[in-house]
């Protein structure tokens, strides 16, 4: 954890825990996201994405650790960790009573940067009805007024929580449009939770996968898809696997196929496979992002 001087990262945290009664939702993450890096957090329901994410806004206390956002602790000061920060939760609370236009304005009081044209562009590249009432909103539109609110005042950091879930395939592209195009022009660190594992692909370069409380991975995109590899072998006539290669995260074994998903793969991993188990043939099989992910967490 830094102490001093500037860091080069956005967040950082510590052995961060916290637990609901006996339920540990975090434990003990440690995890260093850097500036500029756009970040997908991955992991099942119940993994504790949403938990880390309303502690790092400081919506929720931790039980033990160390957390920096932008280099304050949200548990001090969260009020100046939000004025830097752009959040998107899941589900959106807005005025339902109001106007677009004056969830817009009512926003804008809030942050002593706000920046018009930015707002203006988004209501343009959204679609937006500043006339239409929030409660009349769809979903989409509800999620994309959110997203609005968030990046107007330019934060250093932008936060989405699940904010694709339920949207049709051409809302989700629009959002990631507004997204990209932000993220693009002002060089902003973003996290990025969710379900739907081709918009984290699109957008991050860095994912982590959690999984009860726990991180997994921590690894850049590209080299997380070069370096997992699957494996599939056929074993001899009553033959069993008797040693698995270094580096496995899930195997399985039905009939005469044994499948092994692997981490760190590379030409001696084929190697040391066929010298210590009685095999008839080996393919290694690349992987798409979601693959890798279901493979974590069943392998856990």
């Amino acid at each position: 954890m830094t102490t001093s001087g500037v860091s080069e990262m956005a967040i950082e945290l510590a052995g961060m825990t916290k637990s609901f009664g006996r339920q540990a939702a975090v434990n003990d993450l440690s995890l260093k996201i850097r500036k500029g890096s756009a970040f997908g957090f991955l992991g099942p329901n119940g993994a504790g994405k949403t938990t880390t994410i309303k502690m790092l806004m400081g919506l929720l206390r931790r039980d033990s650790g160390q957390v920096s956002v932008l280099g304050v602790d949200p548990a001090v000061d969260g009020l100046a960790v939000k004025q830097r920060v752009g959040y998107v939760p899941e589900q959106q609370f807005i005025y339902r009573w109001m106007r677009a236009g004056e969830a817009i304005s009512f926003c804008r009081s809030f942050y002593a940067a706000w920046n018009d044209g930015v707002s203006a562009r988004l209501m343009k590249l959204f679609n937006l009805d500043p006339d239409k009432k929030v409660k009349h909103l769809s979903k989409g539109m509800l999620t994309k007024l959110s997203l609005l609110l968030a990046m107007s005042h330019e934060p250093e950091l932008l936060i989405l929580d699940e904010p694709m879930a339920g949207l049709d395939p051409l809302v989700r592209e629009e959002l990631l449009d507004g997204v990209l195009q932000t993220v693009c022009d002002r060089e902003q660190t973003v996290v990025f939770s969710s379900h739907t594992l081709g918009d984290v692909q699109r957008l991050a370069d860095v994912v982590g996968i959690i999984n009860e409380g726990q991180l997994l991975v921590h690894c850049g995109v590209d080299d997380l898809l070069s370096r997992t590899k699957r494996i599939r072998a056929v074993l001899q006539d009553g033959s069993a696997p008797s040693r698995p290669p270094d580096g496995m995260i899930w195997q399985r074994v039905q009939n005469r196929e044994w499948l092994v998903t692997v981490k760190d793969f590379s030409a001696e991993t084929v190697g040391q496979l066929k010298a210590t188990n009685s095999l008839e043939t080996v393919e290694v099989i690349d992987l798409a992002l979601e693959d890798i992910f279901k493979d974590y967490v069943r392998g856990w």
